[in-house]
């Protein structure tokens, strides 16, 4: 029995950076062996197995065959004859295909360590077509290394998504792949490659359309890597990727990446009122409380800042616009509405008499810099 980590831990070790996690595949062993060493069985459709130390994942070195259409379309063959060398050749990228044994050598049969100094993302096989999912790994790389694609991996990308193959792919994978590359250093990266090879109008058409204006779709992409600048959290990120488009398409793209609901929300804000925002260093105290009483930002003052984050990317002043807008918020939160509601004749006068108090406290902030 040989143990070699492979992947992406070997993969970022080469590059320099930081790996969170290694994973092993496990060659000439069965997994009754596997138990016996007191490794933790948890694979579904293989043999996969937890540690009994670490708890980091061993897999079993195995083959695979495509049967159906789909990423789920699969058969798996894990023996103890499979050899390393047939293992990583079901891997997608080359960079991806690296093994490192247990006394540091280097196992590359695919050249991917060329391909990692030369800035090439390249498939290994002509089996990566058999996975759609790969298409969107390989943008997901793109927008986080930066690296070119191979012209025989875009060609082969472009046959996936002209085919239909990519069609195959079901909403929660689709989104766990754009999440991925929402949060890697350049995101736009990611739609450029997608729409480059033709599956962004098969995953996301609402992101596509953009692209009927160049410059349209120039703007935001460029407005999109700028909360990747700031450490933006991912609802703040695809907030930003709305802004350019209007709420229906949000709401239907955010229902067909079946995106979490605190994404959605906060991507149809950024839509219905990123305009009144880019103005946020121009609003008088009246347009303020209107908004901040349209968002909910006196109970919601977090969402608030990451609507602010992503309304405001990409713009030279939005420190400025974004400290106006807080400062605002913050002396109209402080008004005690308990206080003035104990205080009104009748319950519909409350709301009249919260909002003048909290007009005249967003008026003393503004004046007081101002």
């Amino acid at each position: 029995m040989k143990i070699y980590c492979v992947g992406g831990a070997v993969r970022d070790e080469l590059l320099g950076l930081p790996v969170k996690d290694r994973d092993y595949v496990v060659v000439g062993a069965t997994p009754e062996e596997m138990v016996r060493q007191g490794f933790k069985p948890v694979g579904k459709d293989f043999p996969v197995f937890l540690h009994p130390a670490t708890h980091e994942e061993y897999a079993l070195a195995r083959t695979e065959r495509k049967t159906a259409r789909g990423y789920h379309g699969f058969e798996f063959r894990a023996a103890p004859d499979v050899t390393l060398e047939q293992d990583l050749a079901r891997r997608d990228l080359t960079i991806n295909a690296i093994a490192r044994d247990a006394d540091g050598r280097i196992i590359d049969p695919f050249n991917g360590t060329a391909d990692l100094k030369a800035g090439v993302l390249r498939h290994v096989s002509p089996a990566f077509a058999e996975d759609p999912v790969r298409i969107l790994r390989v943008a997901r790389f793109a927008a986080r290394f930066g690296f070119r694609i191979a012209p025989e991996t875009m060609k082969l990308m472009r046959e996936m998504a002209r085919n239909g193959e990519a069609d195959a792919l079901v909403a929660e994978r689709v989104w766990q792949e754009v999440a991925r590359g929402l949060m890697e250093a350049k995101p736009s990266r990611m739609f450029e490659v997608l729409r480059e090879c033709g599956a962004l109008a098969r995953v996301m058409p609402e992101v596509d359309a953009l692209w009927d204006d160049a410059d349209v779709a120039r703007e935001a992409m460029r407005v999109l890597d700028a909360p990747a600048a700031a450490g933006a959290t991912l609802p703040a990120r695809f907030a930003a990727l709305a802004r350019a488009l209007d709420p229906l398409a949000v709401d239907s793209l955010a229902g067909r990446l079946k995106a979490p609901a605190d994404c959605r929300e906060l991507a149809l804000l950024a839509a219905r009122h990123g305009n009144t925002l880019l103005d946020a260093g121009e609003l008088d105290a009246q347009s303020m409380l209107d908004l901040f009483n349209t968002v909910d930002a006196w109970r919601r003052p977090e969402r608030f800042a990451e609507l602010a984050t992503a309304a405001l990317a990409g713009e030279s002043d939005a420190g400025v616009a974004q400290a106006r807008l807080e400062r605002a918020r913050t002396a109209a939160a402080a008004v005690n509405a308990g206080e003035i509601a104990k205080a009104s004749k009748n319950t519909t006068a409350i709301r009249g008499n919260v909002d003048a108090a909290r007009l005249e406290a967003i008026r003393r902030a503004l004046e007081m810099r101002e």
